[in-house]
């Protein structure tokens, strides 16, 4: 697990930009970051996309991420527990689950990026997220969404109405 906890380097993931410029975006990942941690929930949709689009926005792979969040939804930890290819990433409940469980979250936050720069949920996304929703149900952890993340945008598909509860 422990190399997909930083999907890229800097330079890679933000090859355009000069160190200083990549140095002051990961400076403002790490607020933003640290600011979640210390009480700020991510019971709002807007910043929890914006939160996700700074994390795997521009990944050239997709990542399946997933927010693991305490009983007031602060963020216990971002993790990177899947990595794919250009179109699709491989994911196991079961090490969603267990990942829960080691951590005592009570919520989580799916998500995972396109690097097609499309949002849109495909059939997959939506299967995946039905799934996981019935598994993490039984543990009693609850799925708050699952955010798509594309280059220029992100979407919620709890605000969409395609996050099924069981």
């Amino acid at each position: 697990m422990s190399d997909l906890s930083t999907p890229t380097t800097p330079h890679t993931q933000y090859p355009s930009l000069a160190p200083k410029q990549v140095a002051t975006i990961q400076e403002a990942i790490g607020i933003l970051e640290s600011t979640m941690r210390a009480g700020d929930t991510f019971a709002n949709s807007e910043a929890t996309k914006q939160f996700c689009r700074l994390k795997i926005g521009t990944a050239k792979d997709e990542y399946f991420c997933c927010l693991f969040l305490d009983n007031q939804h602060r963020l216990l930890v971002f993790e990177h527990l899947f990595r794919g290819t250009v179109s699709a990433a491989s994911v196991y409940p079961r090490v969603i689950v267990r990942r829960a469980l080691e951590l005592n979250a009570a919520a989580v936050i799916l998500s995972h990026n396109h690097p097609s720069g499309m949002t849109e949920a495909s059939r997959a996304d939506t299967e995946i997220t039905t799934r996981l929703v019935h598994a993490l149900e039984l543990i009693d952890v609850r799925v708050l969404d699952h955010i798509i993340v594309g280059s220029e945008s992100a979407l919620s598909m709890a605000e969409q109405g395609l996050l099924k509860q069981a």
